[in-house]
């Protein structure tokens, strides 16, 4: 089978393949009138040529192979591809990760990236900014609208590269305990996916108009935790520059006994002895992905089994940011970003009723959500001092997302701040107009502001003034920051660095502005207590 048709395949879970029937034909159309061959850009990477199309003045190549079909070396590290000659399609988005409730196609062979660029093999050096996805890890992919490339490489002169990679048990199944040390780098199977594309990155930069030396990584939510989680891994040292995280940290990993103790779950789930790798190896992926419901051993009351990065001493052989900030990044312009509502959306939309509490049952429900060892009365008590205007919901909102979404954040940059790094950290106050205004700023948001996609299916951000002014300071930020290792530029206030004990933070709102330590009394309270992030 080609290349080609082999990206082309079903997914091997066809029934959670839920593109749908109507919207079939347009895209073959759309598909077909883009890939005109006197217009078609065509690149060589290092293991064929590819052939994309032009969107308006950027060249777009869509489901790009940067490593071989996964599904023979399922729980292995990735291989690269084998070469091809004759020119491949790169029209279309590849398949994700096999995952619950997807809404692609999805296969095991996932390893596929998708290019953004103004120029091909012109010498232009531009800097390369690539995106990991958010999902936690567990979901998700690379193709969704928001991440559309083509205005943030119109805008920035920069190439752009979304990746997909795999997730949940496919990448994050800890093995070699309970199976007599086979699969010893399944733990972190997902993570070299990434070492593989960065490499794919390396390798072909110049092909895109990009430059090798100059590659900025960032990433929302689980993205931003891949991201810490590289900066602290040996194997991806020297194949990034720069590193921006929204809503995304990872203070500690799993230990290797705990993920352990989650393999156990898992496979007891599917009936397979803990030493039957051939059995395990040959099932088919949607039995994998249909024990993903298996109840987490660690912490039962919060969902399926946790999958993420093991502390291996092979991939890892230190937490990434724990007990202080990883030394082979130190050099590394970062910024650090969260919104000030992450938890109205990431529980309040699975819990509507958390927007209508009342203070006798708000102790009990921070007690669920908080993941942090705290007297939840106390919260209570502080919070209505800090804020004495706050409903119960109000409260219930801002403490979970101090607790469990910002706090990593906190811990990261100052340890970045303790080390000397240069980092720079920010705030997005900017409220969602969606609902009535019910969800603040909530989880995701500013992904829109990055790409300035704030018109895309999928934007919280509304395309009102404000949101298209914050989109636009912020994404510039961004290419700074890959251009020349620092985010400032004329259309922001003057950003200063991260440091102790003043805490600069940018806080982008209807007047965006640099405040010293804008949540000391949240941050105060929390810094309390012990944080170790939930997994790990």
């Amino acid at each position: 089978m080609t290349d080609k048709a082999r990206r082309h395949a079903p997914s091997r879970l066809p029934r959670r393949k839920v593109l749908a029937a109507g919207a079939v034909a347009p895209l073959i159309a759309a598909a077909a009138g883009r890939a005109k061959p006197a217009a078609a850009p065509l690149a060589m990477t290092v293991h064929g040529p590819v052939r994309g199309y032009r969107d308006g003045a950027i060249n777009v190549f869509k489901g790009v192979r940067y490593g071989a079909d996964t599904r023979p070396r399922r729980f292995e590290r990735p291989a690269r591809p084998q070469g091809w000659q004759e020119p491949v399609e790169a029209v279309d988005y590849g398949p994700a990760c096999p995952q619950r409730g997807a809404r692609e196609a999805i296969s095991e062979d996932c390893l596929f990236l998708n290019v953004w660029t103004p120029g091909l093999a012109d010498g232009g050096k531009r800097p390369v900014m690539v995106y990991f996805h958010g999902g936690a890890y567990n979901s998700g992919s690379g193709s969704s609208p928001l991440y559309d490339g083509r205005r943030l490489a119109e805008k920035g002169d920069v190439v752009v590269i979304t990746v997909n990679h795999r997730l949940n048990a496919f990448g994050y199944l800890y093995l070699p305990l309970v199976a007599g040390g086979a699969l010893p780098d399944s733990g972190n199977a997902g993570m070299w996916d990434l070492v593989l594309a960065l490499e794919w990155v390396r390798d072909n930069a110049a092909t895109f108009g990009g430059d090798p030396g100059r590659v900025m990584v960032f990433g929302q939510s689980g993205g931003g935790a891949k991201i810490a989680t590289l900066m602290a891994a040996p194997a991806a040292m020297g194949f990034f520059h720069a590193a921006a995280t929204m809503s995304g940290q990872q203070v500690t990993a799993s230990g290797p006994l705990n993920a352990s103790e989650r393999a156990r779950a898992f496979l007891d789930a599917l009936s397979v002895s803990p030493g039957d790798v051939a059995a395990l190896k040959s099932l088919p992926a949607e039995r994998l992905v249909e024990a993903l419901a298996t109840p987490d051993p660690i912490g039962p009351d919060r969902g399926g089994v946790y999958f993420g990065p093991v502390l291996d001493e092979r991939f890892l052989s230190r937490h990434p940011f724990w007990p202080d900030a990883p030394a082979q990044s130190a050099e590394i312009p970062m910024i650090l970003g969260n919104t000030k509502d992450e938890t109205r959306n990431l529980i309040g939309a699975r819990e509507p009723d958390a927007f209508d509490l009342r203070w006798e049952d708000l102790p009990a429900r921070l007690a669920a959500h908080m993941r942090v060892d705290i007297h939840p009365g106390h919260v209570v008590e502080t919070y209505r001092r800090l804020y004495p205007d706050h409903s119960p919901s109000d409260v219930f909102f801002a403490a979970t997302t101090a607790a469990r979404s910002w706090r990593g954040q906190v811990e990261e940059s100052d340890a970045r701040a303790r080390q000397g790094a240069p980092t720079w950290v920010y705030q997005m106050d900017l409220a969602s107009p969606l609902d009535g205004g019910k969800w603040g700023a909530p989880h995701t948001i500013d992904i829109a502001h990055a790409f300035d996609n704030t018109d895309k299916p999928g934007s919280l951000t509304g395309t009102g003034a404000a949101a298209r002014r914050v989109a636009d300071e912020l994404s510039r930020a961004f290419i700074a920051l890959a251009r020349h290792g620092d985010p400032n530029h004329s259309g922001l206030p003057r950003w200063d660095r991260h440091t102790l004990p003043e805490r600069q933070t940018m806080v982008f709102d209807e007047t965006t502005r640099l405040m010293n330590d804008p949540r000391k009394g949240e941050r105060a309270l929390f810094a309390k207590v012990p944080f170790t992030q939930w997994g790990t």
